[in-house]
């Protein structure tokens, strides 16, 4: 717009001096060698411009020639400038293609026209990069350190071929130098702040991070993110060994990112064990209204240690309210019911999430069958059910799953690289641990209980058949039948202790029986607990033999010889007691006969 006015004043000039040349008309004479010329004033001016125009003509005819030898050296120098980068630029463009036999081809070419530009040594480095020359590229680089142009980029590959290399130290070292260099560089200060972060100087790295900051390196809004994870990290190292200080830490991470979980975890827990509990309570549900986590729940649970499970629960129920449509909330509505044993409450919460349920799920499931109903077979039903169930979000960074949270990635070393959420390609996530804890001891205390109900049940049983064993004492003994008398038998001494459960004792006539042939007679059973079978034969009524016929009576428990008193084992009439081993068909006691003398006495018949 300024040319085309000042074009125009410059045509009002012009026709505004020709025509006052033609409203003043002149003569010009000129005498050359007696000869007189003469014209007017607008012809005289005309030839002079004319004349002028031919020597300035000239005149640059003349300068081209006598310049031409640089003229011609000066345009070789650009045609071979031009050529070079054209030989870079396709360089770098086979490089983002991948195209190797045109990178060597150009870096050839560029290396032969420009052997001292930058970005020759950057196509020769990044060739040798695709040709996987570690040598070559380090040695390029390190010709780009050299200079002061390209000082930078120099460091910046070094530091790659460090970080490929694996030598963590040399590249945190170049990191370190290009951060002095250029504080505001986002990879040297990424670098230096993933080292320290590695080494556990959080607050070195917060010093990198106000640095970045003060020189405007970095915007406010990741400013204040990175600073609360370094302080959610600085936080969780110094929990255990210096609660104030962390907690201090913790909160400032809070007041920076608000619904950053770790941070609001960490100060909930220490702000819960300092007796602050509504402002730990505040943390840990602004934060779950956000992003709801399990971690905040547990903590939103135990903030006052020592708590009822009904308390507990109470305090769930107001943390879910900031999320109620939420999974997690359910998820954390049911543990605590679950513990608190309000089972109906645990089945309406978790029922929305049964027709399609994560492993999770079905393990609360388990665990709810097993601790309400005893059902092993169902919380096993469940269990198997998990193993095909949907996947539960988990932390994951860099396809790495993680039980807990960290502040930078284990693969690349990024801060805040850890998401929370559904890592693919697994079959479970470390989260489930805790679950099938659960569901491992609620099954272990079923089986407990019943083991204690067996053993409860055994010991009644034992002292139902120990106080069956006392036997009335008939007062007379019933009418003998003489049988022939059986092979002598051996005399063999009582056993030292009856069973438990063969605490009895034994009456009538019996050849040979000794305490287990009492057990058996009294409970029906052999002395190994086996029932005696109802096909053995039954001796006579009141058989005897002709050696050692016993009439006499045992009342009591049956007491081994060491608390035997005197005159035990001996018949009335002072015989011994004759222990014949015990029959391989005893059919056990008779049955009690009825009274039929009427004296008020009942008969116990024992078999041989």
């Amino acid at each position: 717009m300024i040319r085309l006015v000042l074009f125009l004043l410059l045509l009002v000039a012009i026709a505004f001096g020709v025509s006052w040349l033609a409203d003043r008309p002149g003569e010009v004479n000129v005498v050359w060698e007696g000869v007189a010329y003469g014209t007017t004033v607008p012809v005289a001016l005309a030839i002079i411009a004319v004349v002028t125009g031919v020597l300035l003509l000239l005149w640059r005819l003349l300068s081209v020639l006598v310049r031409s030898p640089a003229l011609i050296a000066r345009f070789s120098r650009r045609r071979r400038r031009e050529k070079g980068w054209n030989a870079v630029t396709r360089g770098l463009l086979a490089v983002g293609i991948g195209d190797n036999a045109s990178v060597r081809q150009a870096r050839m070419e560029a290396a032969r026209l420009l052997p001292n530009e930058p970005l020759t040594h950057l196509l020769t480095a990044q060739a040798a990069q695709l040709d996987g020359k570690h040598e070559v590229a380090v040695a390029a680089f390190r010709a780009m350190v050299d200079d002061p142009k390209t000082r930078l980029l120099g460091l910046r590959g070094l530091h790659m071929e460090a970080r490929k290399a694996g030598d963590k130290l040399a590249a945190y070292a170049i990191a370190e130098e290009a951060a002095a260099a250029a504080p505001t560089l986002g990879w040297a200060a990424d670098a230096v702040i993933e080292a320290r972060c590695a080494g556990g100087d959080y607050s070195g790295a917060r010093a990198v991070l106000e640095k970045q900051m003060a020189l405007k390196g970095i915007d406010k809004a990741q400013y204040r993110r990175r600073k609360a994870v370094l302080l959610a990290a600085e936080a969780i190292a110094l929990e255990q060994t210096d609660p104030p200080v962390a907690r201090e830490k913790a909160v400032e991470a809070v007041r920076l990112a608000p619904t950053l979980v770790p941070a609001a975890a960490c100060a909930g827990r220490l702000l819960g064990a300092a007796g602050e509990l509504r402002k730990a309570a505040k943390i840990v549900e602004t934060a779950f209204a956000a992003n709801p986590h399990p971690e905040l729940a547990d903590v939103e649970a135990h903030l006052r240690p020592g708590d009822a499970a009904q308390d507990r629960l109470k305090r769930i129920r107001t943390l879910v309210n900031r999320a109620p449509g939420h999974r997690e909330s359910a998820i954390a509505l049911a543990h605590a019911a679950i513990d608190a044993h309000e089972f109906r409450q645990a089945r309406l919460v978790l029922e929305p999430l049964l027709a399609d349920p994560s492993q999770r799920v079905c393990l609360l499931m388990a665990e709810l069958e097993a601790v309400e109903h005893a059902d092993i077979g169902k919380a096993r039903e469940w269990t198997a059910r998990a193993v095909r169930a949907n996947r539960d979000p988990a932390w994951i960074a860099d396809g790495v799953v993680s039980d807990h949270w960290a502040p930078v990635s284990p693969v690349s070393g990024r801060l805040d690289a850890f998401v929370w959420e559904v890592p693919p390609g697994v079959s479970a996530t470390p989260i489930l641990e805790h679950e099938a804890e659960r569901v491992k001891a609620a099954i272990a205390a079923v089986r407990a209980s019943e083991e204690a109900k067996a053993a409860e049940a055994a010991a009644l049983a034992a002292s139902l058949a120990a106080e069956a064993a006392v036997i009335p004492v008939p007062e007379a003994q019933p009418p003998a039948v003489e049988t022939p008398p059986p092979p002598e038998p051996k005399v063999a001494a009582a056993p030292a202790a009856a069973p438990a459960e063969a605490g009895s004792s034994a009456a009538g006539n019996a050849h040979g029986a000794g305490k287990d042939n009492v057990v058996k007679g009294l409970s029906g059973k052999d002395a190994t607990g086996e029932t005696a079978s109802p096909l053995r034969p039954r001796p006579a009524e009141g058989a005897r033999g002709d050696v050692g016929q016993v009439s006499g009576q045992v009342s009591g428990q049956t007491a081994g010889p060491a608390s035997r008193p005197a005159g035990a084992g001996r018949s009335p009439r002072g015989e011994a007691i004759i222990a014949l081993p015990p029959l391989p068909d005893d059919p056990g006691p008779e049955p009690e006969e009825p009274d039929t003398n009427g004296t008020g006495k009942s008969r116990r018949l024992m078999g041989l």
